[in-house]
């Protein structure tokens, strides 16, 4: 899902299909009358009318594939969790705290398909693209979906709930680096939602050999809007935040390898290490070469991995079998 996300982004494929129908809608264009309904659909819309108004047919069906494949795997995914969920309930074979943790999940999941919509909403009005802030919304809860998933799991597979003197001592700072993690996939998806991946393709200097290139703060006035909507300052954010990511996650790192109280704590440790410097070379590669498809794509998948990552090192750090 993430990938097939990457790509319906990086190909400007999400305004392709301008309705939304939640069985129907699972069925494509079957014959020429149904593909060319579903394009004349198209046509009535920004993205077509200012942009895309040289686009045939079979253009169309390419990006009407990605976004429509995005939409398939996302009612697939409610189908995964619906389904076990009811039979198990049935059976009884869930406790009344499972039960729980299972709806919160199910009402992110709702969550994450109202936002797909609402994301698509905006790029139907009046400019031909998505809001950033609306991507940002629909892929970070997407990641938080996955996480607490993960997390609830996690829960029945290490059954274990007492609390170790790692978290207690050192636990802030695995609070801290997830919390910037997550900082910065909100501000990954402001570069992603902006196209900002195109300017300042030089590392680690922006533009003209400069720290902070001069339009990170001329863009847009006032001030502060340059860092949430202007292409020059998200950019510089999320280079930013990227350093401070590493460090945060090399103190969590570290504090695994010299305090942890189990062999568990140092393979995780080295995994953040290794996932956070892949992530972070995956960064730079994808700023010097433009944002290519597949690297752009490995980016984000990073950082899915990455997360995931982190909140199995938050589990393992506080808790002891």
């Amino acid at each position: 899902m993430v990938i097939v996300g990457g790509i319906t982004r990086l190909t400007h494929s999400g305004l392709s299909i301008a309705n939304y129908q939640l069985i129907a809608g699972t069925i494509p264009p079957l014959n020429a009358e149904e593909w060319q309904a579903a394009f004349d659909l198209y046509k009535q819309y920004p993205e077509y009318q200012k942009i895309n108004h040289k686009m045939n047919l079979e253009e169309f069906k390419d990006i009407f594939f990605w976004e429509w494949i995005h939409r398939v795997i996302g009612r697939v995914i409610g189908l995964v969790f619906i389904i076990p969920f009811i039979y198990f309930l049935i059976r009884k074979r869930l406790s009344a705290k499972t039960i729980r943790l299972c709806l919160g999940l199910m009402s992110l999941g709702a969550l994450q398909g109202f936002l797909g919509w609402f994301m698509v909403k905006s790029g139907l009005v009046d400019r031909p693209d998505v809001s950033h802030y609306r991507l940002a919304m629909h892929l970070t809860t997407a990641f938080l979906t996955f996480a607490a998933t993960f997390w609830v799991a996690l829960g029945l597979i290490y059954p274990g709930r007492q609390q170790n003197s790692l978290w207690s001592k050192w636990g802030v700072w695995v609070k801290t680096a997830y919390i910037f993690l997550l900082i910065q996939i909100v501000w990954g998806a402001f570069v992603a939602g902006l196209d900002a991946g195109w300017l300042h393709n030089h590392w680690p200097l922006m533009n003209d050999g400069l720290w902070m290139h001069e339009s990170v703060t001329q863009e847009l006035k006032p001030l502060w809007k340059n860092f949430v909507e202007g292409k020059s300052g998200v950019q510089f954010v999320h280079r930013t935040l990227a350093y401070i990511v590493v460090i945060l996650i090399g103190r969590v790192a570290y504090i695994g390898l010299k305090n942890g109280v189990n062999a568990q704590h140092k393979k995780l440790a080295y995994g953040i290490l290794a996932g956070v410097g892949v992530q972070f070379l995956l960064g730079v590669l994808t700023l010097l070469w433009q944002v290519p498809l597949f690297l752009g794509l490995a980016h984000q998948v990073m950082a899915f991995v990455l997360l995931a990552l982190m909140t199995l090192t938050w589990h393992r750090y506080k808790y002891s079998e």
